[in-house]
This record gives C-alpha cells, structure tokens and sequence, in this order.
C-alpha cells in the first residue's frame, strides 16, 4: 500500500468488504480444533473505460478454495 493510488485502493477494499456483508455472502463460524483456515488472497485491478480512462479501482477477495478437502472442510457446493 505504498503506491500513490492507495487511498484509492483502500476505498477498493472497503467497497468488496461493505458487498460482502450486504449480500451475507459467508457467515462467521469458529475454526475446529485441529483445523487450518483457507486462506485468501486480495486481486486489484484497474478498470478502463473504452477511451483507456479510468473508470474505478476494484479489488477482489478470493478464497484459496483448492486448498479444501470434501468431507472435511465442506460437503455440499
């Protein structure tokens, strides 16, 4: 976050944080014992209206979801 965009960047971020919680896309539950949490990680891009200007900065929280195992960490889709 040293780059001179990241007081855009972190507007970025709290917009995805604010859509997931609006749209209750995951529910906060504790962590087995013996378990590992799935990790994540944060995606930036720039988007760009058709003349090449920039439209707005958006991020994106993605889940490591290949790391999960069926029947341990989940069993349904």
């Amino acid at each position: 976050m040293e780059s001179v965009d990241a007081e855009l960047w972190t507007k970025a971020i709290n917009e995805e944080i604010e859509s997931l919680k609006k749209n209750g896309t995951w529910e906060e539950v504790g962590l087995p014992q013996g378990r590992k949490t799935v990790n994540s990680k944060w995606v930036f891009k720039v988007k760009q209206k058709a003349d090449g200007s920039v439209e707005r900065y958006k991020a994106r929280v993605v889940v490591k979801g290949f790391s999960q195992q069926y029947g341990t960490d989940y069993d349904e889709t």
